[in-house]
């Protein structure tokens, strides 16, 4: 197994413009969350977005919620109540043909 090679990474790709800007965003949030009393700090939760940045959500306060860190991670960019269910499948229990 080979070992992570945490300076590379750095150097390709959490040097670029774009992700210290990101990173700027993302510490920003948190910021506001404590200052507001939403978050705590060492709590574990992630600041995440209602709408989700990539389905055109704005980085603005007001999209943005207090969440546990894996159900954040775990939502992949999904909307509403559509987030971490699955697609497609049986419908009322029994199958479809």
């Amino acid at each position: 197994m080979a070992t992570r090679n945490y300076k590379r990474e750095y150097e390709r790709y959490h040097s670029k413009p774009e992700q210290k800007k990101n990173r700027a965003a993302r510490n920003k949030a948190r910021r506001e969350a404590v200052a507001k009393g939403k978050a705590s700090k060492g709590d574990g939760k992630d600041i995440g977005h209602k709408r989700p940045l990539k389905n055109g959500g704005s980085k603005s306060t007001s999209n943005t919620r207090v969440q546990s860190r894996s159900s954040n991670r775990s939502e992949g960019g999904k909307i509403g109540d559509k987030a971490g269910k699955a697609r497609g499948g049986r419908i009322g229990g029994k199958r479809s043909r």
